[in-house]
């Protein structure tokens, strides 16, 4: 079975590089091979490859960037995904895409389930939910994976930054008004392989849509002090105080959900998935950054 993995320098694509290898022949294209914003060209290397499986984490995901930039998200984020998706229908392939919590506005104050409307705030949000809707269009068949707040060891992340401004300055000032689940990139990897491991046993996926995230919800706040407090117990950054404060306090040009987690009955009930506490990802992450500092 030959999978075919987008964006395989970004952190969820690394992993899931490692994550997939044992199911099959993993292609993993470099940028310049498959540009996502350059969606026209797409199919002429799709027909060279052949693969049986389009795994797709790759995406714009500059979010205050997109508000001044939203013809390079619309070309990554929905006209790329819709040609992905036409040639899965053409080819019978499988397409598994990576989507996100901003497609919801934050405005309830229950997880998210699968059956919720969307309403994007921001121009990345939009162009994700049009990818979304292109691949269903398209009919091909699909796993649409809705995550959030994801983070590694690696790639540019909360996680990193955290650590890395921690070093630098006396104090923190973060966002405590903004609530959803910070979901590691191994893990999300992992549970993507599970899924897949039916299709190359011979068990068709049906089409359709999860949300796959960690279990509990923190504050991008309540994460920061976290993240600050274990990092300075393992010699990662110094435990510096991270002060709470509002969005209005920390305007940015895309507005975010106040309330975006996800639920993940579905994964369950379906599947019998699901991931961890977003704190147990963290310790496992953290573990990664000091092996690797070591």
């Amino acid at each position: 079975m030959r999978i075919l993995v987008t964006g395989t320098t970004g952190q969820v694509g690394w992993e899931l590089c490692r994550a997939l290898s044992p199911l099959g022949q993993v292609l993993t294209p470099t940028r310049s091979e498959f540009d996502l914003l350059q969606p026209d060209t797409l199919s002429v290397w799709l027909d060279q490859w052949q693969p049986h499986i389009i795994v797709n984490p790759a995406a714009y995901t500059a979010v205050d960037k997109a508000e001044s930039e939203p013809e390079l998200a619309e070309a990554a984020n929905h006209q790329a995904v819709a040609s992905l998706a036409r040639w899965c229908a053409t080819a019978s392939a499988l397409l598994v895409h990576f989507s996100t919590d901003y497609v919801f506005d934050g405005r309830q104050s229950r997880p998210y389930e699968v059956t919720d409307t969307p309403g994007p705030l921001s121009v990345y949000g939009r162009s994700k939910l049009a990818g979304e809707d292109a691949i269903r269009a398209s009919g091909c068949r699909h796993l649409i994976l809705r995550t959030s707040w994801v983070y590694a060891s690696r790639g540019k992340n909360f996680l990193r930054t955290m650590l890395r401004l921690a070093n630098q300055h006396d104090s923190l000032r973060v966002v405590a008004d903004q609530f959803g689940a910070p979901t590691p990139a191994r893990g999300l990897a992992d549970v993507t392989a599970q899924l897949l491991a039916r299709q190359a046993h011979s068990l068709p996926l049906p089409s359709s849509l999860l949300h796959v995230t960690a279990a509990g919800q923190t504050s991008w706040h309540g994460f920061a002090e976290h993240l600050v407090q274990r990092g300075s117990t393992l010699g990662l950054c110094r435990r510096v105080p991270v002060q709470a404060i509002t969005t209005a306090e920390y305007p940015t040009p895309a507005l975010r959900p106040a309330f975006s987690l996800l639920s993940g009955a579905e994964l369950m009930r379906a599947y019998g998935l699901s991931l961890p506490d977003w704190t147990v990802g963290v310790e496992h992450v953290l573990s990664e950054v000091a092996t690797q500092n070591a």
